[in-house]
Formats: structure tokens, sequence, C-alpha cells
């Protein structure tokens, strides 16, 4: 069946050719190729013979040919042939008596190789009519063209893969990802064998192609980075405008999800505990939290405060720019003996914020961090801590000169001796 096919498609085309070659002998009694006279050309006239001239069409072949005997391409012919067999013709150029051989009586030409038009479009030859007996021309040697004439036998290919690229998540349908381009080899100005379109084969639930551009767009508004950060797309290119029968080549597209400040800090936990000595000085760090964000980059720079008044005046938070993390440090000197805890509220914020998506809600968290104060065995200390005292220069010995008091400003508050 398949046979029976090809053969009845090469019967049609090589029907086509005699069809065109018949045309040219019926809209032309004399069609003069390249450089030759008009009549009344004087150069002619003074030879005492009326001009004659060469009769042909402009040849085609048919590429891939895979029958088993030499293709007819066209017939070339003087007018002044009488079919006597006087006139022997030739040819030469590009593939004559290899590729292209002529019947030197009737002028029919043959191809006797298979021809691909990717690897050569057209051969230039030039014709010859020549007296059999004496071998002088007898027309003018004239340029003639035989086209190898296209058949869709070339898939569409995507030259310049692989293909990478990017949109940012949360973008609206129809954002434009990239574009991508299918060439094919065969002839665009004829038929469709070269006309592509362009499909999603894998991936169209997330992406779409514009079928002319190749252009890739989003189908769907909530891309979520954090939920998938790239997908492989396979594109389709078909050729003879998508018709049944085009062939097809693909490619797969790499489309990265780049990330978009969606996501809030959160702390993972709403208290954290640390302790430190009463004695500890001024600038000392207590300790470090830090909030998670699920976001890249930039995305999770963050910035920390002490909200709550009472921790403002004892504490102070600084950012570490590399961890990202809140350093917590005494601000104020801390006493044992006065407040045993200290309960701190700390607040976390993006530093970046981007205002598209602020109705996602705050992008903030607060936790509480509890500071315990620890005892220290402080010395005893007088009170009050100087006193003046006077005593007469003839006090006797083991008088009363005065009374100092020391107590223990600790909370076991020890005998002092």
């Amino acid at each position: 069946m398949v046979k029976g096919l090809q053969g009845f498609w090469w019967t049609m085309l090589l029907l086509f050719c005699a069809i065109q070659e018949l045309g040219a002998w019926a809209m032309h009694s004399a069609v003069e190729s390249p450089g030759l006279g008009q009549p009344g050309d004087p150069a002619l006239l003074a030879s005492g013979r009326v001009k004659r001239g060469w009769v042909w069409n402009q040849f085609f072949v048919v590429e891939e040919y895979t029958g088993t005997e030499p293709l007819y391409v066209g017939k070339i012919h003087s007018d002044s042939d009488e079919g006597d067999g006087s006139i022997k013709y030739t040819i030469s150029g590009e593939g004559a008596g290899t590729i292209f051989l002529i019947d030197e009586i009737t002028g029919d030409i043959h191809a006797t190789e298979r021809l691909d038009r990717e690897q050569k479009t057209f051969y230039t030859l030039r014709a010859q009519a020549r007296d059999r007996q004496t071998d002088q021309l007898l027309e003018p040697e004239s340029e003639f063209i035989i086209k190898v004439q296209d058949i869709n036998d070339s898939e569409p290919r995507f030259l310049e893969g692989p293909y990478i690229g990017s949109v940012a998540e949360l973008s609206p349908v129809g954002t434009s990802v990239m574009q991508v381009m299918a060439s094919d080899a065969d002839d665009p100005t004829y038929g469709s064998s070269a006309r592509v379109v362009y499909s999603v084969l894998e991936g169209e639930q997330h992406f779409t192609v514009d079928s002319k551009t190749g252009v890739i767009r989003t189908a769907v508004a909530d891309l979520d980075r954090e939920t998938q950060d790239r997908y492989e797309v396979v594109i389709r290119a078909t050729d003879m405008a998508g018709q049944l029968g085009g062939l097809s080549g693909s490619t797969t597209v790499t489309i990265v999800v780049t990330d978009v400040n969606d996501n809030p800090p959160r702390f993972p936990q709403k208290m954290y505990q640390f302790s430190i000595v009463e004695t500890a000085p001024v600038g000392t760090a207590i300790g470090r939290v830090k909030a998670e964000d699920s976001d890249v980059g930039e995305n999770t720079d963050m910035t920390y405060q002490v909200k709550d008044e009472e921790g403002m005046e004892m504490f102070k938070v600084t950012t570490d720019s590399n961890t990202q993390e809140a350093i917590i440090t005494v601000q104020k000197p801390l006493d044992y003996e006065s407040k045993k805890v200290h309960t701190v509220v700390v607040e976390a914020l993006n530093k970046f914020v981007d205002p598209r998506f602020v109705d996602l809600g705050t992008f903030r968290d607060q936790t509480i961090v509890r500071v315990s104060v620890l005892d220290i065995d402080e010395p005893p200390e007088f009170h009050p801590p100087s006193k003046l005292m006077e005593v007469q220069e003839d006090a006797h010995v083991g008088s009363v000169v005065g009374v100092v008091t020391a107590l223990d400003p600790d909370t076991a508050n020890h005998p002092v001796r």
C-alpha cells in the first residue's frame, strides 16, 4: 500500500513537470535563451538565414527520487531541428556527464543520481546544438538551470538549545518567559514544507507557546517557587503548518521560577530563655534568636527590634548581617536582687518588602525572650559607705570612737564579721 502511494505521488510529480513543459511549448514558438539575437538582428540576417533559437522551459527535478530508472528532467530542442538526426545535442557544466545525461538525438535530459535540495538547490549547465557531421555549433551556446524541487524530507530542528528561561513566581497569566525557534531545511518558498508551528508536548498545565512565534508564556498565576522552583517543558515544532503528515522535532526548555518576597519571617519558637550573671558588663551578648524565611537572597534579609518599653531600657538587639540572627546584648547593669527575670519582646521584619504582596499579610513576627539574672556572691557593703569620725586627743584607750555597719547585699544575707 505504501509503495503504491509513493508510486502515485511520483507519477503526479512527473506529470506536473510534463505539463509545465507542454505549457511552455504552447506559449512560445521559440523561447530565446540569454544572448540570442532578436528578430532583425543584422548579425543573423547577414548570414543569409532566418533566426532560429532554443526551445525549452526551466527544468525541475524532484529531490530524493528513489526509482530504479533515471529520472526524466526535460528536453532541450532547437527549432532548427528537422528530426533527421543531423543535430547532436550536448551539455556541459555542473553535473554534466555524471549526474545529468543527455540523449544526443532527442535532447532528452535524465538525472542518474539521487539529489538533495538541502545540499544543492540548482545546477547551472550550458547547452550546445552541433552539426553531427562537422561538429560546428548551429546555435549560440546557452546557459540553463536545473532546479531541484523540494519535498518535505527535513524535520524542524531547534539549533540554539539547550534552552533555559526564567519567570518570577506569582507572575500573571500570559507573562512572557522566552522564545524558541526551530529551523527547517526545506524550501520556504515552495509549499508548506518549511512552515513551522509550535505546540507544548509536556508542561501544558503551566505554560503555553504561541503557535507562530514560539514565545512561551505562563498559563497559571500561582507558580510558587517554594513549592516547585523549576519546570521541564517540552516544545514541539511541526512543519506543513501542522497538517497531518508533517514532520516534527522537539526540544526541552528548562524554566526556573525566581523568588519574590511573598513569605514573611517566622520565629520557629514563641518563647526563648537565656540566663546571664548579674555582674555581666554592658555590651555582653546574652544570646541569639533567628526568624526563618522561605524566600531566598535579599528577600530573607532581616532587621530586629525590641518592642516593649522595659526591654528597650535594659537590652539592645542588633542584626548579624551574615547569619540574619538577632543578637541580644546587655544595655544597662543587671541586679539579681532588684529583678531576677526580664521579659523582652523581639520583633523580626523583612528589610525589603514588595508592595505587590502586602495584601498577603504582615511581613513581621514577634517572639518573647525571657532573661534570667543569675545571683553572684557579692562582698559586704558598708552603710553608709563612708563616715567621718572624730576623737579627742586625750581620749582613754578603749574609748568608743564610733560605729560602722556592713551588710551582705545577697539575698541570703549572710552574717558579717
